[in-house]
């Protein structure tokens, strides 16, 4: 197997992944702030010029951060980050579904529509006009989560999963692109500082 790699969150959600199944595949760095992810070679390999992408042993292309993690959580010894059984795993997927629409993908947005506008204006549609309403959804929705979380040691309670990774990684990134945590979600931000504090999270 081996990993297209590149600066950004979406990497690191894969790269901390691995760091915690103890996973080591060889990687090809692509140069997203070049453009290198949208043209010829790399679109032969994900022609939808995303990153990353994981290139499997019989030719087989993966993208998406979560089929790729979840493939590699499916074909590699250890303990599961999904789920051991059918309703752990419908747990993880369905906190997963319900951070990525409402928290992952306004806040990178409201990025790209704003401070990455100058990265991806000529690469997506972008929508400037929509980028601090969609900050503002990310927020609101982290309140939400917050109180949701009450009493919780992750996401899925006691367990650690999957979808603690994308939460914490997403949360780092928008910290360093002018969207912090709000202190007052007390909860949230405690778990942050522990994600913080996993060899994982330099990954």
């Amino acid at each position: 197997m081996k990993l297209y790699n590149s600066i950004g969150p979406n990497p690191r959600v894969v790269r901390m992944f691995m760091a915690e199944r103890g996973i080591d595949i060889p990687r090809q760095e692509v140069d997203l702030r070049g453009g290198e992810n949208r043209r010829e070679p790399y679109l032969k390999t994900n022609p939808f010029g995303q990153m990353p992408a994981l290139e499997c042993d019989d030719g087989m292309v993966v993208s998406e951060i979560i089929p790729i993690c979840e493939y590699l959580d499916e074909t590699t010894p250890g303990p599961s980050l999904i789920g051991a059984n059918a309703a752990e795993r419908a747990e993880t997927r369905m906190w997963m579904r319900r951070i990525d629409l409402n928290i992952l993908e306004p806040l990178a947005n409201g990025f790209r529509f704003a401070e990455g506008l100058k990265l991806f204006q000529n690469r997506i549609r972008v929508i400037p006009q929509a980028a601090e309403d969609l900050k503002l959804t990310a927020q609101d929705w982290l309140t939400r989560l917050d109180g949701m979380m009450a009493g919780k040691a992750f996401i899925c309670g006691s367990r650690f999963t999957l979808a603690d990774i994308l939460l914490f990684v997403f949360l780092d990134f928008g910290a360093g692109v002018g969207q912090p945590l709000n202190p007052d979600n007390k909860t949230i931000a405690s778990w942050f500082e522990g994600m913080k504090r996993r060899p994982s999270a330099t990954a």
